[in-house]
């Protein structure tokens, strides 16, 4: 299954960003910690080279990402000239209030009222922008949702005389290349529903948590993982949650365990999950793509 969503509104958003970037002195990307790469927008990264800005990378969602893999993320971004990042949550305060400091950082020499900081706030869609935005600003200046490209248009808002902060839809790009992105980005609720089936996801999900964290499934659901595949698992789930078909013998609902699923991994009910790491990304990375089908004449 190949996930694609790049609704009308992101196409004027990306041009309006392009020509704002050009005011700012730091660019700060806030993506998904328990899948920053999949999550990390590719315009934003040749906007940002093109006009040659500081980048500060937020890891948010920090607190329900796998640890482990968090720290091998920062130290891979770390390592990339230009560039600081941090895992945050965007829920605390504390967290939010650190990210002015760490962009004066990177811009020193704007420190002033007549050389005032200009942030310019980017990533796709439900990762926590409109959040870090209303912790900066310490009121609600945009919306805030359970569901991906709540903000529109884009703001500007003067935190003070030394601080401007230029806040941006959630932009997607227009193709998403590996399915497995897709996959990712819509089991983290970054794309729209009508883009995905809920089984489809699911089952990819619960395959990768076969493969990576059994004990949570078993932990969560009460059932042993042993000699199960993703789509025995997600039976499996459904049977302990009491999901089945009226009228049709105690069969599964699929349909209704793989809500339960997604609900469970995106609440960080299932506990501090990532679905990738630097490693996983290059192994992948080094397995060429299939090409597509030729067209029949």
């Amino acid at each position: 299954m190949s996930i694609q969503w790049f609704p009308g509104h992101m196409t004027s958003a990306r041009r309006k960003a392009a020509e704002t970037l050009a005011k700012a002195d730091v660019v700060v990307e806030v993506v998904d910690a328990r899948l920053p790469a999949a999550s990390s927008n590719p315009m934003i990264h040749e906007l940002r080279a093109f006009r040659q800005r500081p980048f500060l990378k937020l890891l948010n969602k920090a607190d329900l990402a796998d640890p482990a893999a968090t720290r091998a993320w920062l130290d891979f971004y770390n390592a990339q000239p230009g560039t600081k990042a941090v895992a945050i949550s965007c829920k605390k305060a504390g967290d939010a209030a650190r990210v002015p400091s760490l962009c004066q950082a990177l811009a020193p020499h704007r420190d002033s009222a007549l050389k005032p900081l200009r942030l310019m706030i980017m990533g796709i869609p439900n990762v926590g922008k409109s959040t870090l935005m209303n912790a900066l600003v310490k009121k609600k200046v945009a919306a805030v949702g359970d569901q991906p490209a709540v903000t529109k248009s884009q703001q500007r808002i003067d935190i003070d005389s030394r601080l401007t902060i230029y806040d941006t839809p959630g932009l997607l790009w227009p193709k998403i290349e590996h399915p497995e992105d897709g996959l990712m980005l819509a089991a983290s609720h970054a794309v729209g529903v009508n883009a995905y089936i809920d089984e489809e996801v699911a089952t990819w999900l619960a395959g990768f948590l076969l493969a990576h964290y059994p004990a949570v499934l078993t932990a969560r659901y009460g059932f042993a993982v042993a000699g199960l595949d993703a789509p025995g698992a997600l039976e499996a789930v459904a049977k302990k949650r009491g999901c089945l078909l009226k009228g049709r013998g105690g069969e599964p609902d699929l349909e209704r365990a793989a809500a339960i699923l997604l609900t469970d991994y995106r609440s960080g009910t299932l506990g501090r999950i990532s679905l990738e790491t630097p490693q996983r990304r290059a192994e992948r990375a080094a397995v060429p793509m299939p090409e597509a089908p030729a067209a029949e004449d």
